[in-house]
Formats: C-alpha cells, sequence, structure tokens
C-alpha cells in the first residue's frame, strides 16, 4: 500500500518561510524520483520542483527558482520542499508525487503531470 503523506502547510505573510515535507511508504524510495505540484481553485496543477532519485538532479519551475529548493533524505523516505520568500500567488495545494523507474528529471525535462502517486495535499497560503 503506497502512501505519500504531507505535512508543513500553513498560513504564512509574504516574504516568510516554510518547509514542507512528504513521507512516502510501499515504494523502494531511493529508486524513486519525487516531485511537488500546486494547485489553484480554476487552474491547472502545474510542477514545482522535482528531484532525481539519487538527489543529484533537480528541475524547478521559473517562478520558484532561487525562492524554493527540493531535497530528500533515502534514508527516512522523506522529500522536502523548502519555501522562502514567500509571495501571495505561491497560495495553493501543494501535493507530493512519486514516479518510478526509469524516471528522469533535470533542468530541461519538463515536469509533466504523469507521476505515478500522489499525495492528499497541504494547503498553503501566503497572506
Amino acid at each position: 500500500h503506497v502512501q505519500l503523506v504531507e505535512s508543513g502547510g500553513g498560513l504564512v505573510q509574504p516574504g516568510g518561510s516554510l518547509r514542507l515535507s512528504c513521507a512516502a511508504s510501499g515504494i523502494p524510495f531511493s529508486s524513486y524520483c519525487m516531485a511537488w505540484f500546486r494547485q489553484t481553485p480554476g487552474k491547472e496543477r502545474e510542477g514545482v520542483a522535482a528531484i532525481s532519485s539519487s538527489g543529484r538532479s533537480t528541475y524547478y519551475h521559473d517562478s520558484v527558482k532561487d525562492r524554493f529548493t527540493i531535497s530528500r533524505d533515502n534514508a527516512g523516505n522523506i522529500v522536502y520542499l523548502q519555501m522562502n520568500t514567500l509571495a501571495p500567488e505561491d497560495t495553493g495545494t501543494y501535493y507530493c508525487a512519486a514516479d518510478g523507474p526509469p524516471c528522469a528529471v533535470g533542468p530541461g525535462i519538463p515536469l509533466r503531470l504523469g507521476y505515478e502517486y500522489w499525495g492528499q495535499g497541504t494547503q498553503v497560503t501566503v497572506s
């Protein structure tokens, strides 16, 4: 039974920071690419950041580059999203997702919605 459980969302003022966590179980975590997506009402879900199975490659949406950092702990089966300098347009429900091998992550590789497993989401409100 695969579970991705997000935590760390909340209400924060503009300019503030939050760190999201996603605890994974039921998958060989160190073999999976991991990603964060977000969605706001009336808009399509968009990819925010992704990290390769080893952690050596990452991808960021242009809107979050230099503000967000994705990282992973393969020993603890957790992926993180550190979000700094938050702005109202970062508001949304943030979803953790996992994609099994073969999977590819890199600066020039678009982050698409076809990830295999999804969490339930955690709300981030910047206001």
